[in-house]
């Protein structure tokens, strides 16, 4: 009898939702840029009751004909499905057509660092109010990624530091290589992602709070300008809206030498590829 009204329920989207730990929400907003190759769409939305307030972000389209035609200044309506390590749109309308008159690219369009090509030494701001320069890795394969604190989406932020805090752990446990390897998360919020913030936020994600020494990985932030100058080479876009920051995102690993050795855009990289990456790194 059990098992005859589990697979009833799981029949009906709501039992499918609450097995899946699938969350859903009404989205209404306006399309501010397409990225067909990504399958992905910035959107400035309304208030999402009961999740985030109104901002603008982009979203994974699971729907492949809105990819297909959707265009900046539509007004659309969707449900933003969230479950606990990823988030989409779906079931797609578009409820007014815009006049396409905002940037739609295939990628993100700035400038983008050569593998090969020397990492300047940016001045950055650590979780322990220290500065830091990136020549003080020269030696080590390091990794570098970027966040911040807030970001509400699962598949985004808390994606990145969740992949770091993997890296950390299995790199704990090869004593020579945790040596030759350093972990870097900088933070282009530094409004609110104080020194203080940081050291908080990292210490929840490697699970040694108090305990944390942040001798491998470490968090950062700077000056806005010096987040504008780390960001701008690598490529990374962000904008800030009233509630929210609006980016993509980027990682890299820095050989020993200091120059570029793997870049990755998005999320679809695991933490064993950055494993790989920083093995083939520190032996060179």
């Amino acid at each position: 009898m059990l098992l005859w009204m589990i697979a009833l329920c799981m029949g009906f989207s709501g039992c499918k939702q609450w097995f899946s730990h699938e969350r859903r929400y009404e989205l209404e907003g306006r399309v501010i840029s397409v990225d067909k190759y990504k399958s992905q769409a910035t959107i400035a939305h309304k208030e999402i009751k009961g999740y985030m307030p109104a901002m603008a972000m982009p979203f994974t389209i699971k729907d492949d004909w809105a990819v297909g035609i959707l265009a900046p200044g539509d007004q659309v309506k969707a449900a933003l499905v969230v479950d606990d390590s990823s988030s989409w749109l779906e079931e797609l309308t578009i409820t007014q057509e815009g006049n396409g008159q905002a940037n739609t690219t295939a990628g993100e369009g700035f400038h983008e660092p050569q593998i090969g090509q020397v990492v300047p030494d940016f001045t950055l701001l650590n979780q322990d109010s220290k500065k830091i320069n990136l020549r003080e890795y020269r030696g080590k394969a390091l990794v570098l990624t970027f966040i911040y604190t807030r970001c509400p989406l699962p598949d985004y932020c808390p994606l990145m530091s969740a992949n770091f805090a993997a890296i950390d752990k299995e790199l704990r446990s090869d004593a020579e290589l945790y040596a030759k390897t350093h972990l870097l998360s900088v933070s282009f919020d530094p409004e609110y992602d104080t020194p203080r913030v940081l050291r908080s936020y990292g210490a929840a994600y490697t699970e040694r709070y108090s305990d944390e020494t942040f001798d491998h990985w470490e968090f950062a932030t700077g000056t806005p300008d010096e987040i504008k100058q780390i960001t701008g080479f690598f490529g990374l876009r962000y904008w800030k809206d009233p509630t929210q920051i609006v980016h993509g995102l980027r990682t890299a690993v820095i050989g020993r030498d200091g120059k570029l050795r793997k870049f990755y855009h998005g999320n679809e990289w695991k933490p064993a590829d950055i494993i790989s990456d920083l093995k083939d790194a520190a032996q060179h």
